[in-house]
């Protein structure tokens, strides 16, 4: 915005580039339109007046949805897989420095031939979940988690810091911008959050990657269980191990899953839905599930136990499920667990944040098979769990923080053209660009 311009050159501007124009607040809504508007104005000697600030007094209303709303969703029929939503969040690191975000409504991500997220596993990624409480706000669970353990995986890979404050603002970004994707009250669905993180940029050798992307991602899922927790077998790897002693098993990089594939297709192919590992060196300890970790409940009911490991990965659900145990009036052990004491254990589940809870019926380990009660314990376990994520329960932990819907946009940007960088606004006899 040049106030010396008399004229702004309109007729040079290559139609091109008005294919890429992102019309802000829904005032111009055919290009046609835009078009003919553009060549009247190129034709107006009159120099345009200023672009006026914008502010929230110069915006108009926005239209905030409801959640569970949006029409081409079948909320009765949501299932554990990807959904288009309106769009996800892009933060794009370089110099040392975050940039500001960009919001997209394209989900294909464009990464240089030799990015280190594909040649040395650069990647990283957490998973959280926002839900419709009772009182119909939006709650964001415990994402505070997420962001300091998304930071230990990134000083372990190498990657660059993730300041909390921008994480936790990026969260209530691209939930307020996708809040009609969340499933409604009372369905028992959530809105499952993905935040990754990755290399790019031309790097050959090993060494740290040039730039990095973090990126957003959301999508409505359905409950685990449909019909309520159902037990289910699992089997006992002894020809694979997870993770290493001083590797990264810790942190939830992206190798430690692909690496978990065959072993999950081999178990399924049994017929067992999940497997569980043991520890690298003896074989003796349990290290926790394909993607949950584990739980094992006393033959009394009085002890929740769960493995101390450093080669697994501190779930954010574990953490809040030990302290729902101890609000219940149970004892809390973080200790190793041999296998064989799986007879000690009336009721075993993995937990996770897909599943909260998934009850075993039996765990096989060779000839020897292990078999849980019924998951009473863990049934109870699970319903205060969920009721604190929806408000049905006083949240006495202060896990649940209101999303921030002022964070929402009427308009999205491209990645090509920022809506920052080239806007079109209409008002004042003409178009501003």
């Amino acid at each position: 915005h040049n106030t010396n311009t008399s004229r702004l050159g309109l007729k040079k501007i290559k139609m091109s580039l008005w294919t890429k124009v992102v019309l802000n607040h829904s005032v111009v809504r055919n290009y046609g339109q835009t078009l003919s508007r553009v060549r009247r104005l190129s034709n107006v000697a009159a120099p345009l007046p200023p672009m006026p600030e914008l502010s929230n007094q110069n915006l108009p209303p926005k239209f905030v949805p409801e959640p569970g709303t949006a029409s081409e969703i079948d909320f009765t029929n949501l299932k554990f897989s990807f959904v288009p939503t309106r769009c996800m969040l892009k933060y794009t690191w370089s110099n040392g420095i975050w940039d500001e975000g960009q919001l997209s409504p394209d989900f294909q991500l464009h990464i240089h031939c030799m990015s280190s997220g594909i040649h040395y596993g650069q990647g990283l990624f957490e998973g959280a979940k926002a839900h419709h409480m009772v009182d119909g706000s939006v709650g964001l669970w415990n994402v505070i988690h997420n962001a300091r353990r998304i930071n230990d995986g990134a000083h372990r890979l190498m990657m660059p810091h993730v300041p909390e404050e921008m994480f936790i603002k990026a969260i209530h970004r691209v939930v307020a911008n996708n809040i009609e994707y969340v499933p409604p009250y009372g369905s028992g669905g959530s809105l499952y959050l993905r935040p990754f993180m990755y290399g790019t940029g031309p790097q050959l050798g090993l060494a740290p990657a040039p730039c990095y992307h973090l990126c957003f991602l959301v999508i409505p899922v359905a409950p685990y269980y449909q019909d309520g927790l159902k037990s289910i077998d699992a089997l006992v790897l002894d020809n694979y191990s997870r993770a290493a002693p001083n590797g990264v098993g810790h942190v939830k990089a992206a190798g430690n899953y692909g690496a978990d594939i065959r072993p999950c297709l081999e178990a399924q192919q049994e017929g067992y839905p999940t497997s569980l590992y043991l520890d690298p060196i003896e074989g003796r300890y349990i290290e926790e599930f394909n993607v949950s970790n584990f739980i094992g409940i006393s033959n009394d009911g009085s002890t929740f136990v769960t493995p101390d490991s450093a080669s697994v990965l501190p779930s954010i659900t574990n953490r809040m499920l030990q302290q729902v145990a101890r609000d219940m009036g149970m004892k809390v052990e973080c200790r190793p667990i041999p296998i064989d004491e799986c007879e000690d254990f009336s009721e075993v589940a993995g937990c996770g944040t897909a599943v909260v809870l998934a009850p075993l019926n039996s765990l096989t380990h060779g000839d020897k098979v292990y078999e849980f009660k019924e998951p009473t314990v863990i049934k109870e376990l699970y319903d205060r769990f969920r009721a604190i994520q929806v408000g049905d329960a006083e949240d006495t932990h202060k896990w649940v923080t209101n999303v921030d819907i002022s964070q929402r946009s009427d308009a999205l940007e491209s990645d090509d053209l920022p809506l920052r960088l080239l806007t079109v606004h209409s008002g004042l006899g003409g178009i501003f660009v």
